[in-house]
């Protein structure tokens, strides 16, 4: 049986669309196609391999050759002032007669047709939904509209091969862009264990029979471990609200450290006591004693300063007082959406995807707003001279090769 390859790999090199260090370091490596070595035939289905990679390679290429088109989509600019004043027989004015320009015309730009050989693929969902930024994959974002999570002119559609017109509006659920675009959640190494220990205990109690059923309770004088461990996750919580507050590095410092010792004492839970959950209790409280302490001596140093004579006149401290309240309503803001939440599926407090920057572009024909997470889809991709509005890392050549690939199929 013929081993699939890697998605990913090293030895042969695939540009996906994805954000990733591997389609970075593929984009780096990407080159002119051998025209030395190889034959016309070859240098046709590398262009053709490498290209489908990138575009569209979670389309069947049954599927893909149905959509391909030999029309190319291209528009000539052309100035409205020009066409206006002439005719176009200035053009042939004194040819033949001597009064031929001798001067070298500018050369003209050439426009890429052949680099729009997958703008149909661009009109998909999933596809437009990647290239709005709103998915750090296309994969993921055809996940994204087969869970329903994508609106399209206010209407649910799981259909992630829907073809857009211009003018439609989609939209996608802001959580899930923030899941898409933000930095994983990292667990650390004690989270591990504890849920590989959890796995194992589940499983136990599922093998073993379940004990008979008493009429009296046993009576305890001490708490039970999950009680305990109950505890120690609501003190986590709590000193998780301490450091989502304005607090000093130094204070800061310290919290950490002790909801670093609270986290070793939750992963060995089943082992714990009630002095442990005692002397975590004693360090929290002498810790919140302290902040409360600097927090007073800051107030009463405040208190002291503001009796001092102002010296600064009545104007300049009402406009010095405006913006600090605008710089406090905007902190508010920010802390309000980008705060410590635990439940969170990805970091938080929130930052952008590693790698996200080299990709972060958005096409012409895109208009998105990423306050509500909505694109408008305004009009289909051209060619215009210099420029092919259909996103690619190959170069011209790899797009030539490519077209007349499927060209000589039809």
């Amino acid at each position: 049986m013929r081993k699939k390859p890697r998605f990913h790999s090293l030895k042969k090199l695939k540009v996906r669309q994805d954000w990733s260090r591997w389609s970075l370091y593929s984009i780096h490596k990407v080159a002119q196609p051998n025209t030395a070595t190889r034959t016309y035939f070859q240098q046709k289905w590398t262009a053709k391999a490498n290209t489908r990679a990138y575009h569209g390679e979670h389309i069947r290429e049954k599927q893909w050759k149905h959509m391909f088109r030999r029309n190319l989509p291209a528009v000539v600019p052309m100035d409205h002032k020009y066409l206006a004043r002439y005719d176009g027989a200035e053009q042939a004015s004194g040819r033949g007669a001597g009064a031929d320009s001798t001067e070298k015309a500018p050369k003209p730009m050439l426009t890429p047709y052949m680099q729009m050989t997958y703008y149909p693929l661009e009109r998909r969902l999933d596809s437009a939904i990647f290239r709005s930024l709103f998915a750090s994959s296309v994969r993921q974002a055809r996940q994204f509209v087969v869970h329903g999570l994508v609106k399209v002119n206010g209407k649910k559609i799981p259909y992630p091969g829907y073809m857009l017109n211009p003018g439609d509006m989609f939209q996608v659920e802001p959580s899930s862009v923030m899941f898409a675009t933000g930095a994983p959640k990292v667990r650390s190494r004690v989270a591990r264990k504890v849920s590989k220990e959890k796995t194992a205990a589940r499983a136990e109690s599922w093998q073993q029979p379940p004990p008979p059923p008493t009429s009296t309770l046993p009576v305890r004088d001490e708490p039970t471990p999950t009680e305990l461990k109950k505890h120690m996750q609501e003190l986590m919580a709590s000193v998780e609200s301490v450091l989502s507050e304005d607090v000093k590095a130094k204070d800061k410092q310290k919290f950490r450290a002790l909801r670093q010792t609270i986290k070793k004492s939750i992963g060995l839970w089943k082992t714990a006591n009630p002095e442990m959950i005692s002397t975590l209790d004693t360090q929290f409280e002498f810790l919140t004693a302290q902040l409360q302490k600097s927090s007073n001596s800051a107030v009463s140093e405040t208190a002291s300063a503001d009796n001092k004579t102002p010296t600064l006149s009545g104007e300049e401290e009402r406009a010095l007082r405006t913006a600090f309240d605008k710089l406090k309503l905007e902190t508010e803001h920010t802390s309000q959406w980008n705060a410590r939440d635990s439940s969170a599926p990805y970091a938080t407090p929130w930052r952008p995807r590693d790698y996200m920057n080299a990709f972060a572009f958005i096409p012409r024909y895109l208009e998105v707003n990423q306050n509500i997470c909505a694109a408008v889809y305004l009009r289909h991709p051209v060619a215009r001279p210099g420029l092919a509005e259909v996103p690619t890392p190959f170069p011209i050549e790899t797009g030539q090769l490519a077209f007349n690939w499927y060209l000589r199929r039809r």
